[in-house]
């Protein structure tokens, strides 16, 4: 396989940007490798639904401008539904740890959360912020409407706060584990 098609999947994949940088690192060959590819990538998108977008030096999939009005419309739907057994299960990781990562949310969930945090975030749910501990990630908390529609003043008055957030955070504290193993690797 060749590196552009490397970096499509990874994008693919990850559902979110990611750095010219850390796509060398990665891939193992230099930024100009990484650049030449993105370029043809590209190029391969032009006149598709995906595009390649870019903010400073980092890249993302995205979806060609033109298909917007189609996204309204499915949006306005989605927003009518009830919120699956993902998004439910999704909103309580996040309620219950008060700002979970996407790697947290997957791994306690066992599945990539993308597209369901993404669904939370347009229906006003949670909300993406820059870690405190770390600002090079991205947490995602529940938003104060989402407090004020379930009638609690803060996390703590959840029901049984205290006992599953201590599952919750038994999970995190193994994925934080796992992580740091793989990284000493």
């Amino acid at each position: 396989m060749d590196i552009e098609q490397k970096i499509e999947a990874l994008l693919f994949w990850k559902g979110e940007s990611i750095s010219r940088k850390k796509l060398s690192e990665v891939l193992e060959v230099d930024i100009q490798e990484i650049n030449d590819a993105i370029e043809k990538l590209k190029e391969n998108f032009q006149n598709r639904g995906i595009v390649v977008m870019e903010k400073e030096n980092e890249i993302m999939l995205g979806t060609a401008p033109e298909l917007s009005e189609l996204f309204e419309k499915i949006q306005k739907e989605e927003l009518n539904k009830e919120l699956s057994k993902a998004s439910l299960e999704t909103l309580s990781i996040v309620l219950y740890k008060n700002g979970a990562s996407r790697a947290e949310i997957d791994y306690i969930r066992g599945v990539n959360s993308s597209f369901i945090l993404r669904n939370l975030a347009i229906r006003g749910l949670v909300e993406k912020v820059i870690d405190d501990t770390d600002n090079r990630k991205y947490i995602y908390k529940p938003t104060f409407e989402l407090l004020s529609f379930m009638g609690v003043k803060n996390i703590q008055e959840l029901s049984d706060f205290t006992n599953i957030n201590d599952v919750v955070e038994k999970t995190a504290q193994e994925f934080a584990k796992q992580e740091n193993n793989e990284e000493a690797q």
